[in-house]
């Protein structure tokens, strides 16, 4: 797709809702999901923000022919990859994932050693007309331990891990992703952590959802990131769970509440608690509004009367796209709890999901569309 200013602007759906971890796996998914999210929304091409885990990652990174097989499985399929999801490192569909997806974190060898089989591994995945790749990471670690040893570490990581992304034959930008509870939460502390990085290469992942939970107002944390000199590589298009009356939508919320990933949540007057069913059980937590780490389906209401933070998300479209200025140029949709949904609303199979996860396209494509962006993967 290609913005007023002349810049090409990609969409895709992130592949982390699916629980492959080898590449037969992988292949496996391509044809369960994404080629028929494809057809269904009638285009040739259909971008994928695709995960790989660890394991595949660098077995494929010191395999040329697994590379080569990938890249021509992802183009018979009508598929193409600009961006990968570098965030979870293995196991994100486990049955229980909580904190540990936050390992290994940036003060480790293994978080550098993978990001970089995702980096070479990219290049040779990169359509031959893409400008650059990009992978989003964490930011930095979750909040817990850390001290001075380990920031050291995380530092030196970054300066290591610019180095090696300039010397790759493609350019691949990294970008680290402010996630509630994490070293870098809000647009303040990506400009404190990063603005001092090598920005040609590293910057930020602006995950919509994250932002709603922060309480952060878009124009205010783009103006922030800018002047700070932090690009926005990457943005993932997603909307958090929200109640304006958490005490009288408690019975609601408590069907959210599951055991595989973290929900953060947030208010406005200082509510900060690290899940949601610990939300749910502290005494005056209830006294003001919520949002919740909780990916929720882009199209559709939640349960009611709940509500999601989709009017944050188009307002930050408005102030990343509008006024003739493209201020990232890799949008991934990144809904990757349909598997954990309440029952009424989770999907029934992978039919019910790829018609999810296509109309979550639609949704993002009428958004981009609206800012004047001519999408040619995702048509009207």
């Amino acid at each position: 797709m290609s913005h007023p200013d002349g810049s090409t602007v990609h969409l895709s759906y992130c592949t982390n809702v699916h629980a492959a971890e080898d590449l037969a796996g992988i292949l496996e998914q391509l044809d369960t999901y994404a080629v028929p999210i494809r057809e269904r929304l009638g285009t040739d091409v259909l971008g994928l923000g695709l995960w790989l885990a660890a394991p595949v990652a660098a077995g494929l990174a010191a395999d040329v022919a697994g590379r080569q097989r990938l890249r021509r499985a992802l183009s018979e399929r009508g598929l193409e990859v600009v961006t990968l999801n570098g965030f979870p490192y293995q196991a994100f569909q486990a049955p229980v994932v909580k904190h540990a997806v936050y390992q290994p974190d940036w003060a480790t060898p293994q978080r550098l050693a993978y990001t970089m089989d995702l980096a070479r591994l990219l290049c040779d995945l990169l359509p031959e007309d893409a400008a650059r790749g990009s992978i989003s990471t964490l930011p930095l670690a979750w909040r817990d331990p850390w001290d001075g040893p380990r920031a050291a570490a995380c530092r030196r990581a970054l300066d290591d891990l610019a180095k090696q992304l300039h010397r790759l034959p493609r350019t691949v930008r990294v970008a680290f992703e402010p996630e509630p509870g994490c070293i870098i939460e809000t647009t303040q502390e990506a400009v404190a952590l990063l603005g001092d990085r090598d920005t040609d290469v590293l910057g930020l992942c602006l995950d919509l959802a994250h932002l709603a939970c922060a309480w952060e107002e878009p124009a205010a944390a783009l103006a922030r990131l800018e002047a700070g000199g932090v690009p926005i590589v990457k943005t993932q298009i997603s909307a958090a769970l929200a109640s304006a009356d958490p005490h009288r939508d408690a019975a609601v919320l408590s069907s959210y509440a599951e055991r595989r990933f973290l929900h953060q949540t947030r208010g406005p007057h200082g509510l900060s608690c690290d899940d949601l069913d610990e939300a749910l059980s502290t005494p005056g937590a209830d006294d003001q509004p919520w949002r919740i780490h909780y990916h929720v389906p882009l199209h559709e209401p939640p349960m009611p009367p709940l509500q999601t933070t989709v009017g944050v998300l188009v307002e930050a479209l408005h102030e990343l796209l509008g006024g003739g200025n493209a201020l990232c140029d890799h949008f991934d949709v990144e809904t990757y709890t349909w598997n954990v949904l309440p029952p009424a609303s989770r999907p029934s199979g992978p039919a019910q999901l790829a018609n999810g996860i296509a109309a979550e396209l639609f949704f993002a494509r009428g958004q981009l569309s609206a800012l004047g962006l001519q999408p040619q993967g995702v048509p009207s």
